[in-house]
Formats: structure tokens, sequence, C-alpha cells
């Protein structure tokens, strides 16, 4: 392996490595980003290089673990790209979990189940450092730790931390927003068999429980008492102001828009979209369409 070393501004050694001695993250919970973001990123490292080298960390075996920089390690491999600007550092496990949510946990697109199982790494790696002071208050203190360094509150934190006990298919549909997440904090209490006959009925009914469904449904399954007949009739059950929904794939949407827009950004330019396609058409929802 061939290496070559220059100094950061910072005067921290960044050295160049071969792309196939750097190695993923284990069980990092963040994904590569693909579609238009991927391809404005290839573009900026095409014209003017990799402006941040990526963070590792050296391992017994001689390869480095990438604790920061997986998408531009992914975009320069797309270029063919093979020697990538590295900040080489010595660190523990604990400290490197720390360092990897960090640094990702702030990006603009992120997904419940990404922040989810983060905030659990980074939680149970403060735990092992030994921050908290007691066994007594060390959830509390590492929850706390948490939510102040990625802007949310304890309580918060510990909700999203319940979405790790989903089974995958319905995290999914949570990552999807087919699931609300309230409710699927509570459906988090369910049993893993109760969560499977639920996505069963879900896929059957075309149907997902509000969060006082999804509340009763966590009373029952921790009570033993939850079976598929009351999920069927629960989620076939007519409710009040019941109205026929369907929805977007945010996946299918944000390619028409610039990768900075957020998700009410895109709700609300597709509403004005639609009044203007209204007003031109001089369709009023009030009379039939002739």
């Amino acid at each position: 392996m061939n290496e070559t070393t220059q100094n950061a501004p910072d005067s921290q050694v960044v050295t160049m490595l071969d792309a196939g001695v750097l190695v993923p993250f284990q069980n990092q919970p963040f994904r590569v980003a693909t579609g238009e973001e991927m391809d404005q990123l290839k573009e900026s490292i095409q014209e003017y290089g990799v402006l941040s080298p990526l963070l590792a960390r050296p391992l017994p075996n001689g390869s480095y673990e990438i604790v920061s920089g997986h998408r531009r390690k992914a975009a320069c491999e797309a270029l063919g790209i093979t020697r990538l600007p590295v900040l080489v550092r010595p660190m523990t496990d604990d400290e490197a979990i720390i360092l990897l949510v960090d640094s990702n946990i702030q990006r603009e697109h992120i997904l419940p189940s990404e922040k989810a199982f983060a905030y659990k790494m980074k939680m149970e790696a403060i735990k092992h450092q030994g921050k908290a002071t007691s066994a007594q208050v060390g959830p509390k203190l590492s929850s706390e730790i948490v939510g102040k360094d990625c802007g949310d509150s304890r309580n918060q934190v510990k909700r999203y931390i319940r979405l790790t006990c989903l089974i995958h298919s319905i995290l999914q549909m949570v990552d999807e927003g087919r699931i609300a997440f309230n409710p699927a904090v509570e459906i988090s209490y369910l049993t893993e068999e109760d969560q499977q006959l639920l996505k069963d009925e879900i896929d059957a009914c075309q149907a997902t429980p509000p969060l006082t469904q999804s509340r009763t449904l966590k009373q029952m399954s921790q009570a033993g008492t939850l079976t598929r007949e009351y999920l069927h009739h629960l989620l076939t059950e007519e409710k009040p102001n019941q109205r026929q929904k369907f929805f977007l794939n945010q996946e299918d949407v944000k390619k028409f828009f610039p990768p900075n827009y957020t998700p009410e950004q895109m709700h609300n330019t597709i509403l004005l979209l639609l009044r203007n396609w209204q007003h031109k058409r001089g369709y009023n929802k009030n009379q039939p369409e002739r």
C-alpha cells in the first residue's frame, strides 16, 4: 500500500490512502445517498476534488475504518478515483461512534430509522465512557447528552430509540411516511409476533392505525390479548370523518425538487401547483366537473 502525507490547514496530517483499504464503519446506521444528491457530490468532486478529507481510524489488520466520509468514498469510487485524502486518528470504539453520529446527525435529509439507531449507538457509547455519575441516573444523563448535542429533548431521544424495536417492514413504512412517528412509537411496544400480525393486516386492509388505536394495540399486546380478528376489525371499522387517503413516496417526488428542499417545502409547492392547476381549469371543487 502506497501512502503519502500532507499537512492539513489545522496542522493535522492527512494521508493519501488507496480506497481498497478503507472499510465502512461496522453497523453504521446512515445510508449512502443515491440519485440527485449523489450526482451533485460527484460533480463537485470531479470539478474541485475531495475538499474535506475522510476521517478514519486504523484497524489491527492494516485497514482503516471510516468514521466520516462514506458518501465521499462512494462518489470517488463511482468516478474511478482510487486514492483519497484521509485524516487518520486512533480512537476507541466509543469515541468513533460518537464522532460518527455527530458528523452525520445534522444532515439535511435523515430518515427516522437512521436517527433512531444513531441515537441508540451514541447513548450506549456515552454510557460506556462512564459520563454518567451513577447507575441510577446513567440512562437519564446519557439521553440528555445525546439530546443536547443533537437538538432533541431527552424524551424525544428515548422515543426515537423505541423505533429500533420495530420489525423491519414496519420501520420501513415509518421511513416512507406511511406510518406517523407517534403511532409508530406505540406500536414498538407490541411483541415481534404481534407486530408481524399487524403488518399482515395493514397489507390486507390497506389501512394503518392512528395514535389512539396504536395505544390500544400496545395495551392489548402487553396483556397478551391481541388477536388477528381484532386487528382486522380495528383496521376496517369506519371512523368519524374517515376519508380515503393516498400517499406520495418521497423518493418519487424529491427528484423533481432542488436537493435542499425539505419535505414541508415540497408539500407546500405541490399544493400551490395544484391550486394553480385548479384555477387555470376554472374548476370548483363544489361543482361537478363537466
